[in-house]
């Protein structure tokens, strides 16, 4: 009967629209005061995993809820929207690596729809970061002159060149990495346990999304131990840098096994949210292209932690054996390599470049 109760309670609670935002309280505050009078456009910056899109979602939330008649009328706009299933809120994300003229178009094509529900649309979009100038030269007319009705919700990585002029017209909202503290605190809140989730919080980079993964990952200890391993495997030879590379790569692979899961979940309760509101169709092909950026870049976080380890492992080999020029290009290298990642398109022949030209470190 207890859990009965509880579980009912939970389900008529009202709905906190900001109680997914993890450790951006001072952002929580502007948007919670924006969101009396908003303006026309925001521009959430911080890096990936700072939740960007989770406070996207509570703002949009909290926009299309006002002026709800009741509280079960509010409580469903709510839901609604922090499930990216409210028919007022579009979220574009670009379909390639970079934000082209064709994601820009389907940003204003929604942003010119008339509400359905509500007096607002929100139309968020995700990937600025990526924009390319043909990109921004058609978004900016709109977002200077948008529909009355329409709000723009902007998330970027950073203002890089192309973005600078849009940006200037919204109202910037900064966004901090998350510290491995809040990350292990979130994550022991969820119901991980204190250990694991202390050793996915370092691992995470201040990613929470990735935290999340990493700590149902059983195998993090044994990727980290792998890459620390390099340098002693390591003996000049191409044959020898194609194995280590091979075995790191299968490991990722292995490790993509969570985030599957959790993937699949995500199509289930889609499935399950379309049932309950009757929304024929909607969000799936969009659900389908973000799990495949999901993967992208989980690949690409867990070779920047496998090369931050690396790294770390022929520093404490300079340490150890002193500054021979070859442990301080390696170091040179592998930072280059790390940069590379994003632009680089094929990751096992950047991977294997690097092996073959690292050193051979001996075992203390």
């Amino acid at each position: 009967m207890g859990v009965t109760t509880a579980a009912l309670a939970a389900e008529t609670a009202p709905v906190d629209p900001w109680s997914d935002v993890v450790g951006q309280d001072a952002a929580v505050r502007q948007l919670v005061a924006a969101a009396r009078e908003p303006v026309h456009a925001y521009l959430l910056v911080g890096p990936d995993g700072s939740g960007k899109r989770v406070l996207a979602h509570s703002f949009a939330a909290e926009l299309l809820a006002a002026g709800a008649p009741d509280d079960q009328a509010r409580d469903r706009h709510l839901r609604l929207a922090l499930a990216e299933q409210h028919p007022d809120l579009r979220v574009v994300e670009p379909e390639g690596n970079t934000f082209r003229k064709g994601d820009a178009e389907r940003v204003v094509r929604n942003a010119t729809l008339a509400p359905v529900e509500g007096r607002r649309k929100v139309v968020v979009a995700d990937g600025c970061e990526n924009m390319e100038d043909e990109a921004a030269g058609y978004l900016l007319k709109t977002v200077e002159e948008p529909p009355a009705s329409t709000v723009f919700v902007l998330l970027a990585t950073e203002v890089v060149p192309e973005l600078v002029t849009i940006a200037s017209r919204c109202v910037r909202v900064e966004l901090r990495a998350l510290p491995a503290d809040v990350v292990a605190d979130r994550l022991v809140a969820e119901g991980v346990e204190p250990d694991r989730a202390g050793a996915a919080a370092a691992a995470s980079g201040g990613d929470l999304d990735r935290a999340r993964t990493l700590a149902t990952d059983d195998r993090l200890a044994l990727r980290h131990q792998a890459w620390r391993e390099v340098p002693h495997r390591l003996d000049g030879t191409g044959h020898m840098a194609a194995t280590v590379v091979a075995e790191l790569q299968s490991m990722i692979g292995e490790a993509l096994a969570p985030l599957q899961e959790r993937q699949a979940d995500e199509v289930a309760a889609l499935a399950e949210q379309i049932e309950q509101y009757g929304l024929r169709g909607s969000g799936k092909k969009d659900l389908e292209a973000r799990h495949k950026r999901e993967v992208r870049r989980f690949r690409t976080a867990e070779l920047r932690f496998g090369l931050a380890t690396l790294a770390a492992a022929y520093r404490g080999a300079l340490a150890a054996h002193g500054a021979r020029r070859s442990l301080i290009e390696a170091t040179t290298r592998i930072d280059a390599a790390a940069v590379a990642l994003d632009r680089y398109p094929n990751e096992t022949l950047l991977l294997q470049a690097l092996m073959a030209h690292l050193p051979s470190v001996p075992r203390a």
